[in-house]
C-alpha cells in the first residue's frame, strides 16, 4: 500500500496555490488514506456533475470505485486533490493509454484526464490550477499529451482545457467533444498562467486591504494592551465595515468593549467575517486561527512575535502557522507585523499598532519592518504626503512584496511603490513582478540587510549565492528605482508622487541665492544630469519674481524640469522682509499650474548665521491650519522623521523640513497632497511641449544634493519606461547548431551526470562553444622548452607564453605572461625567464598561444542560480575592474538593448569608445559575442556557467583567447512549473 508516509510518495508534488478569488487551496497526491474523504467529497457533488463526469446517472462509488480512485502508481495512474480544511472540494486523475485508448505504460506517452468539482466550488479556477499541476506531473513522467472526453453541454470544462494555452486539438466524436492537449508548456500557456497568477493573488491581497468586517481577537476587557490599542485604533480611523471585538475571558449574554460588540470566539459572532487581527500571544495564535478558519474568516494579521526571529523552535512554529492558515484558504500577514492601513474613503482600515491613521494618500508602502515603517509614515507625514496603503509585514511568512505589487499594479488609488525590503524571497518572481508594475507606476526600493550575508532574523526565504551588486544590477533592469536610504527612499517618493515624469535630463535652475544655484548645478552633474546656466534673480527676489520665473522655465522647450532655489533673506533690523511662505508657495504652485507639465522640486536651505533669524521668523510666519493633526501617525511626536535635518530655521516661501507643518509647497498638511493632479505621475511625457496642468504638491528639500538625486531617479526611470516599450530583440544566428549542441551536451554529461556538476576540458569546452559560432584561440601546452617551440611552430610567430596555474590564471599583474615572442630564441628566453622566477613547470603548467591584434581586455562571463535565473555579466579584465566590483549584469535572455547597455554602463566603459585619444574598439562584434552566449545558456539549461577571459577586443573583431564551460543536470525552472505559493 502507497501512503503519505511511503517512500513512493511524491511529496513534492504537494502545493499551496491561490485561487482565482484569493482564496487558497492544497494540491496533494491523492493516497489510499483518503477513502473517507473522498467518499465524503462524492456525496457533496451535484447529479449533474456527476454525469458530466461519468456520462451516465452515477450516485455513488462503488467500493471498487474508490479502490481504483485512492490507488495509484504515481506514474502511470496519478490522482491529485484539492484540499481546503483538510476535506476534498475537487480531484483530477489521469491514466496513462496506447494509441487505441487502452491502459498502458512507458514508453506510451499519452494519458486520458478527468476532472471533478464540487459544486460549491466551481468558479473559484480550481480546476485550471489542478491542470497546471497534473500536466506539470504528467511531463515529468514522459507523457506528452494528454486525451479528455467532455460532454457537448459541460461548458465550463471545455472552457478550462481550451483557455489553457497549450497547442490542442478538438473533434466531435461519437456524442462527445474529443481534446488532445500538447503538454509541452508554450508562450501562450505561461502567459495565461501568469495572468491567472497576477489575478488571483491581487484578489488576495484586496480581500484584506478592503475587508467588509474585522474581528480583533484578543481585545482585552481592561483598557490597555495590544489588542484594545488596535481595536482604538480601527475605531477612531473611522473603519467603514463592520467591527468585532474577540475575547475569550467573555461569557454569556453579548457584550462590548469600547462600544463594539464582542464576543468569545469568532463562531459566536455569528456573521460573516473577512478579516482578523490576532493580538493574542504565541502560543494562543493555533485555536485561533482554527476559529477563524472553521468559520470562513479570509484573511489574518497576526502581531504576536516569538517566531521564526526567536531561533529554531519559533521557525518551526511559523512553519505551523502558515500550514495551518493554508489549510483554511486563509491569507497571513506577519507573524511580527505591525499592521495594515487603508486610507481609501470607502474603506478607512487601520489596522495596525499606529495611533493614528493618516490622511489618504497616492503612496503604496511595504516594510518588512515595523520600526521603519514607523519612520516612513512619520516622515511621508511630515512632508505633506501619505500613504493610499500601508503594510508592515513582520515575518513575511506568507504575504511579501510580490504579492503587495500585484495589488498595487491594478490600484488605481496608488500611483507610486515604496518598498523597504530586508530579504527577497524568490528574485525572479519579483524582478518580473517588479517590471510590470514598473512599466504602469514607479516601483522604489530600499533593500536593507545588503552586506550582512545573512538573512535577518524571522526570514525564512532560500539563501541565494548570487552577490547583492548582481541582484540591485538586475532589479534595475526590471525598472526598479533602487535608494540607498530610507531618507532617499521619501524623497524619491515625494517627487514621483506630485510630478509627472521628466522628458529628459535637461534642468532649469533659479532662485535667489548665486552660491546654492551653483550647488544645485554640480549635483546635477554628479547625478549625470544637464543643468542649464543658474539664474539667479537675488537676494532681492519677491515671490512674484519666483512665479515669473517658473512660468518661463517651465515654457521653455530647452529644459524638462526645474529645481527652484530659495534662502531667506533678513533685512538690517533682523525682520524677515520677503514674504512669508504661504505666499511663495502660492507663487510657485501657480506657476506650475499654468505652465507646461514639468517637474518641478523646491530646495531651501539655512546659510550659516541667520539660524536664530531665521527660527524666530518662521514661528512667527508660519500658518497653522485649522485641520492639521497634532503630531505625525505612528508616533507621540515629531521626534523620529528618517529624513536629514537642517540646522534649524527657515526659509522664504518654503516651511522648514525640521517644523511639524512642513508640507511641500502649495500643500497644507493634514490636506490631501496627491490629488487634483491633471498629468499622472506615471503619464509617459513627450517631446512635444506638454499641457498645462492644474495645482499639484511639489515637493521640497532641505539640500540641493537630495533634491537633484530624486530628480535624477525620476529622469532615469522615465528613460527606462521610454525603452521599455522597445525592449529589443534576442540574437538570431545561421551559424548556431541547436541540436547538435544538445547532443553533445548529452554526450558530455553521460548516463549518470553528477548533480553538482562537471567543467569541461578545454578541447571540449572549444567544441561546445563552437557550434554557437564563439571562436576559442587554442592553447598548447609547453612542459617543457622543446615542446614550447614545437607549439610556436605549428601556430606561427608572433605568440605568447603564459601560465595557466591556478593561482596565476589571468594573472598578468604577477608576471605570469611573456607576449610578442616573434622567434625561436625569444621565446627560448622567456621560457627560461619564467620557470626561474615563477617556479617548474608542471607548476606553472605554461601554454603556448598565437598572438592577436591589440585591445581591451575584457570579460563575459554567463551563470544560472536557482533563485535569480540565468544571469549575463560583463566586465573589462583586471585587478581594477574586479577591486572596484566594476561589472554589469542582465538576465538571460538578453535582447540586442541588453547587450548595448551591457557594455555602456560598466564605469570603465570609456575604454571601449577611443578614450584619451586610443582608437574606439569593435563593440558591435562585442555585443554579438554577449548575444551568443546569450543565446547558448537560456537553449540549453545544462550549460550552468561559461567563463570567457580574457576576450580581446580591437579596432575590428575580437579574439577568446580562455574558456571554461561547467555543465550540470538541468536545474529546474519554478518559473515555468505550475502556480504555487512558496513554502519556506
Amino acid at each position: 500500500m502507497t501512503t503519505a508516509s511511503d517512500p513512493a510518495y511524491p511529496a513534492h508534488w504537494e502545493a499551496d496555490v491561490v485561487l482565482r478569488d484569493g482564496g487558497t487551496a492544497r494540491i496533494r497526491p491523492i493516497s489510499p488514506e483518503d477513502a473517507g474523504r473522498l467518499v465524503s467529497f462524492y456525496e457533496l457533488v451535484s447529479d449533474e456533475s456527476k454525469y458530466y463526469r461519468f456520462f451516465a446517472p452515477y450516485p455513488r462509488l462503488s467500493a471498487k470505485d474508490v479502490h481504483r480512485f485512492t490507488h495509484h502508481d504515481y506514474v502511470d495512474r496519478v490522482g491529485l486533490a484539492a484540499t481546503v480544511g483538510g476535506e476534498f472540494i475537487a480531484t483530477v486523475r489521469y491514466d496513462r493509454i496506447n494509441a487505441l485508448g487502452r491502459p498502458a505504460s512507458a514508453p506510451a506517452d499519452e494519458a486520458e484526464v478527468a476532472f471533478l468539482v464540487q459544486d460549491a466550488h466551481q468558479g473559484r479556477g480550481v480546476a485550471s490550477t489542478l491542470l497546471e499541476h497534473i500536466a506539470a506531473v504528467a511531463r515529468e513522467r514522459g507523457i506528452r499529451r494528454f486525451a479528455a472526453e467532455v460532454l457537448p453541454a459541460n461548458n465550463k470544462m471545455i472552457k478550462v482545457f481550451t483557455d489553457a494555452g497549450y497547442q490542442q486539438k478538438r473533434s466531435f466524436e461519437d456524442g462527445s467533444v474529443h481534446l488532445t492537449l500538447d503538454l509541452e508548456p508554450t508562450a501562450e500557456s505561461l502567459a495565461v498562467q501568469r495572468a491567472r497568477e497576477y489575478r488571483a493573488e491581487a484578489k488576495s491581497v484586496r480581500r484584506l486591504l478592503a475587508p467588509g468586517s474585522v474581528a480583533v481577537i484578543g481585545a482585552g476587557r481592561a483598557p490597555g494592551g495590544v489588542g484594545r490599542a488596535v481595536l482604538r485604533n480601527l475605531l477612531e480611523a473611522g473603519f467603514t465595515g463592520r467591527l468585532y471585538a474577540v475575547n475569550r475571558a467573555l461569557t454569556g449574554e453579548r457584550r462590548e468593549i469600547d462600544g463594539v460588540p464582542a464576543f468569545s470566539s469568532v463562531g459566536a459572532i455569528g456573521e460573516p467575517v473577512d478579516l482578523a487581527v490576532l493580538a493574542v500571544p504565541a502560543e494562543r495564535v493555533p485555536d485561533a486561527v482554527a476559529d477563524c478558519g472553521e468559520h470562513g474568516v479570509q484573511g489574518l494579521v497576526v502581531l504576536a512575535a516569538d517566531y521564526a526571529e526567536s531561533g529554531p523552535a519559533g521557525r518551526e512554529r511559523q512553519r505551523a502557522l502558515v500550514r495551518q492558515a493554508r489549510s483554511y484558504g486563509m491569507r497571513l500577514i506577519g507573524p511580527n507585523a505591525f499592521g495594515i492601513i487603508n486610507t481609501a474613503p470607502g474603506v478607512r482600515l487601520n489596522a495596525s499598532l499606529a495611533p493614528q491613521a493618516p490622511p489618504a494618500g497616492r503612496i503604496g508602502l511595504f516594510t518588512q519592518s515595523g520600526a521603519i515603517g514607523i519612520a516612513l509614515l512619520s516622515g511621508l507625514y511630515r512632508r505633506g504626503a501619505s500613504p493610499s496603503t500601508f503594510i508592515s509585514s513582520g515575518n513575511r511568512a506568507d504575504l511579501s512584496g510580490n504579492d503587495f505589487l500585484q495589488y498595487w499594479h491594478e490600484d488605481p488609488d496608488t500611483d507610486v511603490v515604496l518598498l523597504y525590503l530586508e530579504s527577497i524571497g524568490n528574485p525572479r518572481k519579483f524582478t518580473r513582478l517588479a517590471r510590470r508594475t514598473a512599466a504602469a507606476k514607479p516601483v522604489v526600493v530600499v533593500k536593507g540587510a545588503r552586506h550582512s550575508g545573512t538573512t535577518p532574523p524571522g526570514h525564512a526565504v532560500p539563501v541565494s549565492r548570487v552577490p547583492d551588486a548582481t541582484v540591485s544590477a538586475l532589479l534595475r533592469q526590471a525598472g526598479v528605482i533602487l535608494v540607498g536610504t530610507v531618507t532617499e527612499l521619501v524623497d524619491a517618493g515625494l517627487l514621483l508622487a506630485g510630478q509627472p515624469l521628466p522628458a529628459g535630463p535637461r534642468v532649469a535652475i533659479l532662485g535667489n541665492s548665486e552660491s546654492l544655484g551653483l550647488l544645485t548645478y554640480d549635483a546635477c552633474l554628479t547625478e549625470g544630469l544637464r543643468p542649464l546656466r543658474p539664474l539667479d534673480l537675488t537676494t532681492a527676489a519677491t515671490p512674484a519674481d519666483f512665479r515669473a520665473a517658473l512660468t518661463a522655465a517651465l515654457a521653455d522647450d530647452a529644459c524638462d524640469a526645474v529645481v527652484v532655489t530659495a534662502i531667506p533673506w533678513v533685512g538690517e533690523n533682523g525682520v524677515l522682509e520677503s514674504g512669508d511662505g504661504q505666499v511663495l508657495a502660492d507663487a510657485l504652485r501657480d506657476a506650475a499650474a499654468t505652465a507646461p507639465a514639468k517637474p518641478v522640486a523646491v530646495v531651501h536651505v539655512e546659510i550659516g548665521g541667520l539660524a536664530e533669524a531665521l527660527a524666530a521668523a518662521a514661528r512667527t510666519v508660519t500658518r497653522t491650519p485649522s485641520g492639521a493633526h497634532p503630531a505625525p501617525p505612528g508616533t507621540a511626536s515629531a521626534a523620529s522623521a528618517p529624513e536629514e535635518r537642517g540646522s534649524g530655521g527657515g526659509v522664504s516661501g518654503v516651511s522648514s523640513a525640521s517644523s511639524a507643518s512642513n508640507a511641500p509647497v502649495g500643500v497644507r498638511p493634514g490636506q490631501d497632497p496627491g490629488r487634483g493632479a491633471a498629468t499622472p505621475p506615471g503619464a509617459e511625457p513627450g517631446r512635444t511641449p506638454p499641457a498645462p496642468r492644474e495645482a499639484a504638491r511639489i515637493p521640497a528639500y532641505p539640500a540641493a544634493e537630495r533634491a537633484v538625486r530624486a530628480l535624477a531617479e525620476a529622469v532615469r526611470y522615465a528613460r527606462w519606461r521610454r525603452e521599455a516599450a522597445d525592449p529589443g530583440k534576442v540574437g538570431e544566428y545561421d551559424d548556431i547548431d541547436e541540436a547538435g549542441t544538445a547532443a553533445l551536451i548529452e554526450r558530455l554529461l553521460g548516463a549518470d551526470p553528477d548533480p553538482r556538476g562537471t567543467t569541461l576540458a578545454d578541447a571540449d569546452a572549444r567544441e561546445l562553444l563552437a557550434r554557437y559560432g564563439i571562436a576559442v584561440r587554442p592553447a598548447l601546452p609547453a612542459p617543457d622548452a622543446a615542446r614550447a617551440v614545437e607549439a610556436a611552430r605549428r601556430l606561427g610567430y608572433p605568440v605568447a607564453l603564459k601560465t595557466t596555474a591556478p593561482h596565476l590564471r589571468h594573472r598578468p599583474d604577477l608576471g605570469g605572461v611573456r607576449l610578442d615572442l616573434a622567434d625561436e630564441r625569444q621565446l627560448a628566453r622567456a621560457y627560461a625567464e619564467l620557470t626561474a622566477t615563477l617556479g617548474k613547470p608542471q607548476e606553472l603548467a605554461p601554454v603556448v598561444q598565437a598572438m592577436v591584434p591589440r585591445g581591451v581586455d575584457t570579460v563575459v562571463r554567463a551563470a544560472i542560480d536557482s533563485a535569480v535565473g540565468a544571469v549575463l555579466s560583463f566586465g573589462l579584465a583586471g585587478a581594477a575592474s574586479e577591486l572596484l566590483g566594476d561589472t554589469s549584469h542582465r538576465l538571460i535572455p538578453a535582447t540586442d538593448r541588453d547587450a548595448a547597455e551591457l557594455i555602456r554602463t560598466i564605469r570603465t566603459a570609456p575604454l571601449l569608445f577611443g578614450w584619451r585619444g586610443s582608437a574606439p574598439v569593435d563593440t558591435a562584434a562585442l555585443e554579438e559575442l554577449l548575444l551568443r552566449v546569450s543565446r547558448l545558456v537560456d537553449d540549453h539549461p545544462e550549460v550552468v556557467a561559461i567563463g570567457l577571459e580574457p576576450v580581446i577586443v580591437a579596432q575590428r573583431g575580437l579574439a577568446v583567447l580562455g574558456a571554461s564551460v561547467r555543465l550540470a543536470p538541468a536545474p529546474p525552472r519554478t518559473d515555468l512549473g505550475p502556480r504555487r505559493l512558496p513554502s519556506y
